[in-house]
């Protein structure tokens, strides 16, 4: 019998994982389903079967993820909007026969996912090195932090500490405040006066990371691992907007190896450093695919097939990674079902 995988609201990027899934290298059918609030998302012509998802959160958005998996009979949830609830109630999908392709240690989740609460758990597990970073809740505050990482002309970056991918990174440039800037490409940049004019028009705001810029290369490391054992990863590196390099790594298989040794992050995780002088200093770990996996599986390792091969309790079997290539994108269109 085909087994059924669901894909909630995802980004457009599922597109590809559906299709390694459909594509796989045993020639295993599944019937794919898909959800999202918009009708004409990409991934809705990969699906078999496609559902608008209504606009819910935090509780009711289980609820309807539960319903979701009932009616449907459903074999493998695959979520990504609301993870961390998600997690939170995995042992509900498991008592009607649905498996959750996301970590049940919703604590673990939690920390990673929240990056001043994970920078201050890694100075515990002694793995990754950390850029030098502050938190702060206030404009005074911030330009304390700023003063302190600005000296001997260190360029400093903000975030939020819970943002995905690259929402709310800035880095302060006072080059943002020219004409030049303006009318030149769309870019993360923004003058130190405009973040200190635009933080200081609230009293009090939500913890916000002030941290030395690391102006090396970035890596992204996609690790796929079962019962604390790494099975696969992956270093790819970000060359430019549309370039991604696989590169044999030593220092970063290792980092992921340590990683999963000490963190136990079931299936697909994904790990991102940046360097600076030479020295790989941690950004983040995404508990789930990453947004650029579909380049990484031109290794030859399809990741999503094997992580549901292993939520399924299937023997898998991990062929040694194809590296030193380089992938890049271009633009396609589709007729879009009518769904």
């Amino acid at each position: 019998m085909k087994k059924k995988i669901w894909f909630n609201r995802w980004f457009n990027n599922v597109f590809y994982f559906i299709n390694l899934i459909k594509n796989n290298e045993d020639n295993n059918e599944f019937i794919i389903y898909g959800s999202h609030p918009n009708k004409n998302t990409i991934y809705s012509n990969a699906c078999d079967y496609f559902e608008v998802e209504p606009e819910l959160s935090g509780e009711d958005y289980v609820e309807y993820c539960l319903d979701f998996c009932r009616r449907n009979e459903i074999d493998v949830f695959i979520p990504y909007n609301e993870l961390l609830i998600i997690s939170k109630n995995t042992h509900r999908f498991e008592e009607m026969g649905t498996k959750v392709l996301v970590s049940s240690d919703s604590n673990l989740i939690e920390t990673i996912m929240d990056k001043a609460k994970f920078y201050e758990d890694c100075k515990h597990s002694k793995i990754f090195t950390l850029p030098e970073y502050y938190i702060v809740n206030t404009a005074a505050e911030f330009i304390e932090a700023y003063n302190k990482l600005s000296r001997g002309n260190t360029k400093v970056c903000i975030k939020p500490v819970i943002a995905a991918g690259g929402s709310g990174f800035r880095v302060i440039d006072n080059e943002a405040a020219t004409l030049k800037n303006l009318l030149g490409n769309i870019n993360h940049k923004v003058a130190y006066d405009e973040v200190v004019r635009i933080l200081s028009s609230e009293e009090y705001f939500q913890d916000l990371m002030v941290m030395e810029y690391l102006d090396g290369p970035e890596y992204s490391i996609d690790c796929l691992a079962y019962n604390g054992e790494l099975l696969a990863a992956v270093p790819r590196k970000k060359v430019d907007s549309r370039v991604r390099a696989l590169e044999n790594i030593p220092e970063l298989t290792e980092l992921a190896r340590k990683t999963e040794e000490f963190y136990k992050l079931p299936y697909i995780f994904n790990i991102q450093v940046k360097y600076k002088d030479g020295i790989p200093k941690l950004l983040e770990i995404n508990p789930r695919m990453a947004g650029g996996l579909n380049a990484t599986c031109f290794c030859g390792i399809n990741y999503p097939y094997l992580a549901i091969q292993l939520i399924l309790g299937e023997k898998v079997s991990v062929p040694a990674p194809v590296l030193d290539i380089a992938t890049t994108k271009i633009e396609n269109r589709f007729i879009l079902k009518q769904n």
